[in-house]
Parts: C-alpha cells; structure tokens; sequence
C-alpha cells in the first residue's frame, strides 16, 4: 500500500474492516446478485452497523466525521473485490454531501441519520434519455404551487434505482434560463406520481441496479429543495470533481486487481511446453500494465492528498478520471487478453472486471467531456 497518503491506526482499522465485510458478505453471494440485478438493501444496513457508511460525514448527523481517505479505503476495497454492485461511493460520497452542503437544517437530521444506518437508499437522477453529460440542458420541471413543488419529467440509467428510497433530482424550475434554472430536490420513492421503471440489463455491472425514473406530477414540500432555487448547476459543478476522483479510485484499484489475477493465471498455465510467464510477450505485456498501474496510482494519490487539503480543482479531477478509466479499461483488456478463450468466461473475476470497467469512460462525465473541460482550463478566454 502506498506511503505517500497520511494513513493513521483507524485509516488502517476501516481498511481491515471493510475487508473483512468484502469477503464474507459480498464475495460470496456476488454471482447470485448478478443473476438477481441488484444487491440487497439489507447489506446497507450491514455496512452501516460497521460504519463503512457515510465516512466521512459528521457525527452530529450519524456519519464517521473522518477525512476523505476513509472514504477513498472503502471505495478501494470495492474495487479490489470488483465489487461494482454496492454503490456505497454514490450513497455515502456523492449524495449525502449534496445533502450536508445544500439541505435545511432538517433535511440532515432527519436523511443523513438514516443514510448512515443504511435504513435509507439513495440515488441521484441527473442523466435523462435525450441528456448526458449537457446537465444544463434536463427537461424535468419543478413547479412551485404553494408550499410545494411539483416534479414532472424522466430520468434514465440511474444507480441504485430499483432500491433507493430517496433521490436527489435534478429539475428546471426556470425555463429558457439554461443552467442558471437548475435546482435540486430530494424526492422520497413513496410519493405518488412517482415510478420506476425496468431494471435495464447492460453489458456490465450486472449486480448493480440501473433503472428509468418517471415523475407524473410528484408533489414533494417546498422543504425539499436543496439550496436556493436556481443554484443547482453551481452546486452540482462543486461536487462533482469529488465524484470523478470516486471513479478515479476505483478505476486504479480494479486496474491493480486485474494485474494480480493476469500475474497469478500465467504461472499456472502453461503453453509449448512451458508456463505462459515463461513467453517474453507476457512479460512485456504485464510489465506494461503494471507501470500504467502504477503510474495512475501516483496520480490519483496527489489528486487525493490536494483533495484532503481542499485544493483539488476541476480540471484535476476530469484529469484523474479521464485518464485512470481509460487506463483501467487498456489494462483489463491486455490482461483478458493473456487468458485466452477463459478470459471470456463469467466464471474467471477478469471477465466480470473487463466488462465492468467499460462503463467508467462514460458515467460521471465521458472521457470527451473530460478532455473538453481539461482544454477550458487551458484556453479560459474560449
């Protein structure tokens, strides 16, 4: 593990921690949660008995009150595991800081308790079906009609959607204003007019849920709003450079897992005659990808040690993503490749990381939309 992050005794003991919960309440149930589509939400509440939920959030409102590197450990572990089903990243360290930052004194009381607890699910619906990464373009609409705002509109592949109970939703409440009418909302799933649709099947991350939202005039207190009106863009472009280092973290570390399983496969299996390792092209091969390991490991610790001292900018963070999935996915599909026919089969964990690492280019802002803002940062009069 690296020395350059200021890891302390309790850094260590989460760690330690959040392994043991991996192996004996995730890896061994994983191949059914693939089958199934989603994980059980009883693992949160397993997860928030342990405190690997909401780390980093203060204890005044149920959190762990730590720095982000427990955050970053928890984060990690799943991505060692290859463990994409649990979206512990997008509860604890992307929507509950939405909700600290923005949210009335009584939105945290009474959400973040539960979110630590693991009673309450959450998700986040930005991307919807003409949408992307053009956040400022969403169509739903939040009207105010009294003491409350009224929802109507789509969202699509958003996680945790079949099992969340509350969603951050992204809404126009000013029209023809363009990211200047963006507001956030909690919407609890109990409210009616609110559905969900089909759990979609993708080519990876089969154990995590992704799902259509559809709001028909859902009716939430004006109290639901985070922030003021008209602020959401602003506050989603602060917390997003939070999420793309989430990926970033989990990228390297899935990156680092494939290596080992591509090291551990060639010493075993044998071809001519002799192991594969024994071939000079696996050697050079995995002494590839072992450096590019290693390299978006030291990138992605300096993106976290500016982090913990409030410094990272967005730029930094679209660098981070940017790079860590693409190499992510470079990695995996050199080390598949050693496998041979095998690499292909669900049975071997590469697979399952291979498939899943090809969906880090594109969620949270694709490696396009990273490269374009990377290029603002370096032509500010454009």
């Amino acid at each position: 593990m690296s020395t350059f992050l200021p890891y302390t005794d309790e850094h260590h003991a989460l760690r330690e921690t959040a392994r043991r919960f991996i192996e004996r309440e995730v890896k061994p149930h994983y191949t059914q949660w693939e089958k199934d589509g989603q994980v059980p939400k009883a693992l949160y509440r397993k997860a928030g008995e342990l405190g690997l939920l909401l780390t980093t959030i203060p204890e005044e409102y149920g959190g762990g009150g730590g720095d982000f590197l427990f955050a970053h450990i928890v984060n990690e572990e799943l991505g060692f595991a290859g463990a994409t089903g649990p979206q512990f990243g997008l509860h604890s360290d992307i929507v509950a800081p939405y909700i600290l930052h923005n949210g009335s004194e009584e939105l945290k009381r009474t959400w973040l308790p539960r979110m630590a607890a693991g009673e309450t699910i959450t998700g986040i619906g930005m991307t919807e079906p003409g949408t992307g990464s053009d956040l400022a373009g969403v169509q739903t609409s939040a009207r105010r009609d009294g003491d409350h705002y009224v929802i109507r509109g789509q969202k699509i592949f958003i996680s945790n959607g079949q099992i969340a109970d509350l969603f951050i939703v992204v809404a126009k409440t000013a029209a023809g204003k363009g990211a200047h009418g963006i507001s956030l909302f909690l919407v609890e799933a109990d409210r009616p007019g609110f559905a969900r649709g089909r759990n979609l099947e993708k080519a990876g991350m089969s154990a995590q849920d992704t799902s259509e939202l559809f709001f028909d005039d859902v009716r939430i207190p004006a109290g639901n709003l985070l922030g003021e009106e008209g602020q959401g863009f602003r506050y989603l472009m602060t917390e997003l450079p939070q999420e793309r280092l989430i990926v970033a973290i989990t990228a390297v570390a899935a990156a680092e897992e494939a290596v080992r399983l591509a090291v551990e496969y060639v010493e075993q299996r044998h071809a001519f005659g002799k192991p594969i390792a024994a071939l000079q092209n696996t050697r050079f091969k995995l002494a590839e990808c072992k450096t590019e390991a290693a390299v978006g490991r030291a990138f992605l610790e300096q993106c976290i040690a500016r982090h913990l001292l409030g410094e990272l900018d967005t730029t930094e963070a679209s660098m981070a993503k940017f790079w860590c999935t693409e190499m992510q996915f470079r990695v995996a599909d050199t080390c598949l490749q050693l496998f041979g026919g095998y690499g292909y089969m669900k049975e071997y964990p590469i697979s399952r990381l291979w498939a899943d690492a090809r969906v880090q280019r594109i969620y949270g802002g694709t490696t396009e939309i990273m490269k374009e803002i990377i290029g603002r940062g370096m032509f500010k009069s454009r």
